[in-house]
C-alpha cells in the first residue's frame, strides 16, 4: 500500500509540473517569433499645450509600433498635468515648469523626464511696426507700463496683449524669463492654447502675446528679442534666450509601457528625426 501510495504521489507531482509547463509555455506564447514582446495596454497625458504637438507625434508613431497600445494626449496647461498626475488621474503630466520649483508641486513624488528643449517666440499682429524689443521694453508691455507702440519705435496705436491663463507652463516661462517675477498686467485678453494665442493675435490689430516656437506660421510677425533672432543655432549657442526645457512627470518611477514610451520619445530614433522638425530642439545638443 505504501508502494503505490508513494507511485499515486508521484504521479500527481508529474501532472502538476507538466501542467504548469503547459502554462509557462502558454504565457511565452506572448512573445512573437522576432523575440519582441506584444505590448498592451493604456497611456494618458495632458498638461502643457506647448508640448502637444510633440506628445501627439510621438504617440502616433508609439501606436503605430505598438497596435495593442492606446496613448491618449490631452492639453490644459502646465500645472494641470501636474496636478492631474499628482492625483493618479493621468499617467504623464507634461510640464513647461521645474515641479519642484513651485511649491504647489514640490515634494510630490514626481519623476522628472526631460524630452526637449522649447524655445517661446514673442508674436505681434503683422501691422505691428516694430522689429525688435529689448527685455526691458517687453517687461515693461507686459506689466502695463507702456500702453502705445510709438512708446518702442512703432505706430501710433494702442497695444493689445493677448496670452496665456495663470495655469499656463508657458506663462509661467514669460514671468521668469522676461518679468523676473513680476505680474502681468489685468488689462489682457486671455486664452487657453498655443494656437488659441495665435490665432487671436493675427486677427487683432496691435497686439502682442508669446508662443512656442512649434506653433510659428505666417499668419502672425515673430519678434527679434534682445537683437537677437530666434533660429534653433541661436538657441544652442545660447544667444537666444527665451525657452525652457520640457519634462514629462511621472509618480514615481515609470513601468511597463509608460516607460517604454518615454524610452521610445527619449530614443535617437525620435529626438533625431523628429523632435526640430517640430519646432523643439534636441536635449542631447545642447551645449
Amino acid at each position: 500500500m505504501k508502494k503505490y501510495g508513494i507511485v499515486a504521489i508521484i504521479s500527481i507531482l508529474v501532472v502538476a509540473l507538466l501542467f504548469a509547463g503547459g502554462c509557462a509555455k502558454k504565457n511565452e506564447q506572448a512573445t512573437p517569433q522576432n523575440g519582441q514582446t506584444t505590448k498592451e495596454g493604456k497611456i494618458t497625458l495632458a498638461g502643457s499645450t506647448a508640448l502637444l504637438p510633440l506628445a501627439k507625434q510621438a504617440a502616433t508613431l508609439y501606436m503605430e509600433k505598438n497596435p495593442k497600445v492606446t496613448v491618449n494626449v490631452s492639453g490644459g496647461g502646465s500645472f494641470t498635468g501636474l496636478r492631474q498626475v499628482i492625483a493618479g488621474a493621468v499617467d504623464i503630466g507634461n510640464s513647461d515648469v521645474d515641479a519642484e520649483k513651485d511649491p504647489e508641486t514640490a515634494g510630490k513624488g514626481l519623476v522628472d523626464h526631460q524630452v526637449a528643449v522649447a524655445p517661446f517666440v514673442i508674436i505681434v499682429n503683422p501691422d505691428v511696426k516694430v522689429d525688435n524689443l529689448s527685455k526691458e521694453q517687453l517687461a515693461d508691455i507686459f506689466t502695463g507700463k507702456i500702453t502705445n507702440w510709438k512708446e518702442v519705435g512703432g505706430n501710433d496705436a494702442k497695444i493689445t496683449i493677448i496670452h496665456r491663463a495663470k495655469s499656463s507652463g508657458s506663462r509661467k516661462v514669460i514671468t521668469d524669463l522676461v518679468l523676473d517675477g513680476k505680474e502681468f498686467t489685468d488689462k489682457a485678453i486671455i486664452q487657453d492654447s498655443n494656437g488659441a494665442v495665435r490665432k487671436a493675435i493675427s486677427q487683432t490689430p496691435g497686439s502682442i502675446g508669446y508662443i512656442d516656437a512649434a506653433y510659428i506660421d505666417n499668419s502672425v510677425k515673430v519678434l527679434k528679442y534682445n537683437g537677437v533672432e530666434y533660429t534653433p543655432e541661436n538657441v544652442y549657442n545660447k544667444k537666444y534666450t527665451l525657452y525652457a526645457y520640457e519634462h514629462m512627470y511621472t509618480k514615481g518611477e515609470p513601468t511597463g509601457v509608460v516607460k517604454d514610451f518615454l524610452d521610445f520619445v527619449l530614443s535617437d530614433e525620435f529626438q533625431n528625426n523628429y523632435v526640430e522638425k517640430l519646432g523643439f530642439l534636441s536635449i542631447s545638443k545642447m551645449k
